[in-house]
């Protein structure tokens, strides 16, 4: 008996999607509810199990295609696998003494297939065309001489070896030769450009700059990291003393928590923080839910959990939505100083920064001290300016010293 594959229902708002890639190729055994095919929204990756246990008969829609809800893809016979044939011996050749050293070469020198003519997932083709790389001279490793993302990384790590070399196309005879590429948009890094010029057109975004002294801060999590490491099994990040200071500023500043609907500004009286991710496929920002009830172990974990699972591809589009403002962490990659972009419906957002040591004055002496800036953008139809600026001094008393988060001031 037959049974159909068809498309998971797709989340709210969200009527098509494209097919990235499938694990699994007419005549493969399957068993249930093993990953057949990945599909990608403009919002997460999702994952198509296979129903009941069998063989992949046919396959109806291939990689890169369009689709939507309720779509059939492909058809599972239900039932063993058939055994595959064995293949006939090879004749042996007559110089007999030429065989152990076939024998021996092949010890020594397995043969490798590479990324040339398969379809490559997201995150690999991201790789290959940001550090221009021919798939075609690159080892895979993959299901059916598929290319992953740690082949193209291993690559990359260890140089093109000498053959990899020989098969390279020659460089451009001509000095200052330029080339161009063009590269469709994914559906995500298509849906995040609509909904930047979306919140820009449609909220009145200003950004205000406080700066922070993170001694105190870096003074607990070099005394207390490993302790807490050991006990909590996660480690002690910065984030999860700014989500604690932000949940504090905003209970005392509500409206910095808010945001419009219509003609209405609507107080939410929970604090939903979303902490920004990067991943191969674009930023995701994952929700901590009632973050004022949660512990800084919690958060760390949450934080933790969330990040893999965006990486993996595998974060749910609940993990994602209903957050009342956000936290990013450009320092991560160096910035040190940037004006965040509000994620809509919120009416702010944080943006924190590098950490670099510089002279500040102090009791009246000069010290090296570690200092970040950091920026609220918010949305000034609702949010004034002393709100803004109230806002960014609670979160730098509460980080220059950190007790205030333990006594409720």
């Amino acid at each position: 008996m037959s049974t159909e594959i068809k498309v998971p229902q797709l989340p709210e708002s969200v009527t098509e999607a494209t097919l990235v890639s499938w694990h699994k190729k007419p005549g493969d055994a399957v068993q249930r509810d093993e990953n057949l095919v990945d599909i990608e929204t403009d919002k997460v990756v999702l994952e198509v199990p296979a129903p009941v246990s069998g063989v992949l008969k046919e396959v109806k829609v291939e990689d890169g295609a369009t689709v939507g809800a309720d779509d059939v893809i492909a058809l599972i016979e239900e039932g063993e696998a058939p055994a595959k044939k064995a293949e006939p011996e090879a004749p042996k050749e007559e110089k007999a003494e030429e065989a152990p050293k076939a024998e021996a070469s092949s010890k020594h020198e397995p043969a490798k297939t590479t990324g040339a003519g398969k379809p490559l997932s997201p995150s690999v083709r991201r790789l290959v065309e940001e550090h221009n790389l021919d798939p075609g001279v690159i080892p895979a490793s993959g299901r059916d001489g598929r290319l992953t993302k740690a082949d193209v990384l291993s690559f990359m790590e260890k140089g093109p070896s000498a053959p990899a070399q020989a098969n390279k196309a020659p460089a451009p005879a001509l000095r200052g030769a330029r080339e161009e590429r063009r590269v469709q948009m994914s559906r995500m890094r298509a849906r995040i450009a609509e909904r930047m010029i979306e919140s820009q057109s449609t909220t009145a975004m200003l950004t205000s700059f406080n700066e922070v002294d993170l001694g105190a801060v870096m003074e607990i999590r070099k005394r207390y990291k490993t302790d807490f490491e050991k006990r909590h099994e996660v480690r002690l990040g910065f984030m999860s003393f700014f989500v604690k200071a932000a949940v504090k500023a905003l209970q005392k500043h509500p409206v910095v928590n808010a945001s419009v609907e219509d003609n209405d500004i609507v107080y939410h009286d929970y604090w939903d923080i979303g902490v920004a991710v990067s991943t191969d496929r674009g930023l995701v920002v994952p929700v901590l839910r009632d973050c004022d009830q949660l512990s800084f172990a919690e958060v760390e974990g949450q934080i933790a959990g969330y990040a893999k699972k965006a990486r993996d591809g595998k974060i749910a589009i609940e993990d994602i939505t209903g957050g009342t403002f956000t936290v990013t962490n450009g320092g991560v990659f160096g910035s040190l100083l940037s004006t965040p972009i509000i994620n809509p419906p919120q009416s702010a957002i944080l943006g924190m920064h590098k950490i670099q040591e510089r002279p500040m004055v102090v009791d009246g002496e000069i010290q090296v001290r570690p200092m970040m800036y950091i920026a609220l953008t918010y949305d000034h139809r609702i949010i004034d300016g002393k709100d803004a600026v109230l806002f960014l001094v609670a979160i730098k008393e509460a980080l220059e010293d950190p007790a205030r988060l333990l006594i409720d001031l």
